[in-house]
């Protein structure tokens, strides 16, 4: 390991308040993008592990701006690199898009944005050690954690903490804002209502899923209290999923938070390295990386699909009047939430398994979207991403639906219900 010194519980606490929330004014934005493999030849045939291999290495050796990584399953993940506008994360992402499916049609194939993969079974393809422990840790808790890693794909949306001091654009309002609207994002733009070609009787499959793993690790800290002191509480009192070692198999405990690791320093001292792994293996619906990692937002269809939760997301947090408007909107949706975390609460159950359907979710998104367009223009968005706003608002929003009743309806007659 590169870092081999013990760390006490005292500096563990220390370097959590210093590295997850870096404050500040907001001024830039990322998105990380998530995509199914599949031959359009027959979506519905697993791609094989030569075929994927071979895509994996030429999709590494493209020029993109973005940083490209793979799932287990073998899903393909684009990070962009932060941008300070949203029309410039739009234009760089997009761009970097346009090379992965030039290359991807010469291969014959292409890539598919749904939030749960709709046609084939999970099957999981990476095998490094981390990818291993994460299925042997997940298997004790039923199979949810194993299609999580293998059958889903998101749009992750990132911006940054925010101000100290209070107000609109405050760390403090934007954390709350962050659990209460990822609802409302949840439910408009859930796109996973399929496994293997059968309704499974949410609009978001994917978000269901992390609500019936491991909460210790996919629950949202406890409301109420101050973001740093709450998530450094979470992150200590999480299970630990795996003992790295250089030299032999990983150890996956049973039980073991990193608090308890620490206080032990069984079956070894942990160290600051172990604690920056132990982060990356924390699922929470809002992840604070430094910045705020959205991560509600199934994929999207179509090739520009992403655009609209990046910058429905990004015009409500970053302008000062859509952040307060859109807090004083989904705030009331905190008495249906009660006390328990996201997402197992019954808002986001709600969010999940009826989408828009929902009356209390289709308000709160008819005057959230309606806030965002507004907020456009003035954040510099170009004509083109409020055109997919706009577009996507007549389409869903404004009509009670989300992308998920598009693929349920060819299946039932009707428009979403199974």
């Amino acid at each position: 390991m590169p870092d081999s010194k013990a760390i006490s519980e005292a500096e563990l606490e220390a370097r959590l308040h210093g590295i997850c929330f870096k404050t500040g004014p907001p001024l830039r934005i990322g998105v990380e993008l998530e995509w199914f493999l599949y031959d359009p030849h027959d979506p519905a045939r697993p791609v094989e592990a030569a075929r994927l291999d071979a895509a994996a290495t030429a999709l590494r050796g493209l020029p993109l701006r973005s940083a490209i990584t793979f799932e287990p399953g073998g899903q393909v993940e684009l990070s962009s690199l932060p941008a300070d506008s949203l029309t410039a994360c739009v234009e760089s992402a997009a761009a970097d898009l346009v090379l992965v499916r030039s290359l991807l049609a010469g291969l014959g194939l292409g890539i598919a944005g749904h939030g749960h993969d709709p046609w084939r079974p999970p099957r999981r393809f990476l095998t490094t050690p981390r990818y291993e422990s994460m299925e042997t840790y997940f298997n004790r808790r039923g199979p949810a954690g194993r299609s999580m890693m293998c059958s889903t794909a998101s749009v992750q949306v990132c911006v940054d903490a925010g101000h100290e001091e209070p107000g609109p654009l405050g760390l403090g309002r934007r954390w709350r804002l962050a659990h209460l609207l990822g609802a409302v994002l949840t439910a408009a733009f859930a796109n996973s209502p399929l496994r293997e070609g059968r309704p499974t009787g949410y609009r978001s499959t994917r978000q269901a899923l992390w609500a019936a793993m491991d909460p210790g690790r996919t629950n949202a800290p406890p409301d109420g209290k101050e973001p740093r002191a709450a998530w450094a509480a979470y992150v200590l009192d999480a299970p630990v999923m795996a003992v790295r070692d250089e030299t032999a198999p990983w150890t996956v405990p049973d039980g073991l938070t990193f608090r308890d690791w620490t206080r032990t320093a069984l079956p070894r001292p942990p160290t600051l390295d172990d604690l920056d792994f132990h982060i990356s293996t924390l699922f929470p619906p809002v992840r604070p990386r430094g910045h705020l990692e959205l991560r509600m937002i199934d994929a999207q269809s179509g090739d520009d699909g992403w655009i609209v939760p990046l910058a429905v997301t990004v015009a409500l947090f970053d302008d000062p009047q859509a952040a307060e408007t859109v807090y004083r909107v989904v705030k009331p949706l905190a008495e249906t939430a009660g006390a328990r975390p996201a997402p197992c609460n019954p808002l986001w159950l709600n969010a999940s398994r009826d989408g828009l359907a929902d009356p209390e979710l289709r308000a709160a998104a008819v005057t959230c979207f309606a806030t965002a367009l507004d907020a456009l223009p003035r954040i510099g968005a170009s004509p083109a991403i409020t055109s997919a706003v706009t577009d996507f608002t007549d389409r869903y929003v404004s009509r009670g639906r989300c992308p998920a009743d598009d693929l349920l309806a060819p299946l039932t007659g009707k428009e979403g219900r199974p």
